[in-house]
C-alpha cells in the first residue's frame, strides 16, 4: 500500500519524509481515484512525534482517518494499494468498442407465445399448502 522512498526532500522541521500512494473507490457512487502523499514526520517543542500529510503541495488531513469521496462526499470508501484504479481504467480502455450490457431482445418463436402465457392466481400458488378435509 505504500511506496517508501526514505528521507527525501526534507521540509522545515521534518525529520523524515515517506511517500505513500493509495487508490480509493467510493462505495456510494462508484467513483475511483488515486492520490500520492508525502508523509512528513515531525517532533514538536516537547519532543512529541506527529505526522503531516501533504498532497500536491498542500497539507491535507490523513486519508485514513475520515476519507470522503471527491465526487459525492460519501464517507464509505474502499482504500487499496496504489495502482488498483489505474489498472482497471487501463483494462477498460481497450474495450471501448464493445457494447455495454443492456436489455437483450429474444426473438419470438411462432406458436410458442400462446403456450407459455399462463395467468397465475393466488389460489394456484397456495394449492400445495391447502389441507384436505378429512
Amino acid at each position: 500500500m505504500s511506496e517508501i522512498a526514505g528521507q527525501t526532500g526534507l521540509r522545515g522541521t521534518a525529520t523524515a519524509v515517506v511517500h505513500e500512494s493509495y487508490s480509493f473507490a467510493c462505495m456510494r457512487c462508484g467513483h475511483g481515484w488515486e492520490q500520492s502523499y508525502e508523509i512528513e514526520h515531525h517532533a514538536d517543542a516537547d519532543g512529541q512525534q506527529y505526522v503531516r500529510y501533504v498532497a500536491d503541495g498542500q497539507v491535507v488531513p490523513s486519508p485514513l482517518r475520515s476519507p470522503s469521496c471527491q465526487n459525492c462526499d460519501g464517507h464509505v470508501l474502499r482504500i487499496m494499494r496504489a495502482g488498483q484504479v489505474s489498472s482497471v481504467r487501463d483494462a477498460n480502455a481497450g474495450r471501448r468498442g464493445a457494447p455495454l450490457a443492456g436489455p437483450v431482445e429474444v426473438p419470438q418463436v411462432p406458436g410458442a407465445a400462446a403456450a407459455t402465457q399462463h395467468h397465475w392466481h393466488l389460489s394456484d400458488l397456495l394449492h400445495p399448502f391447502q389441507r384436505k378435509a378429512s
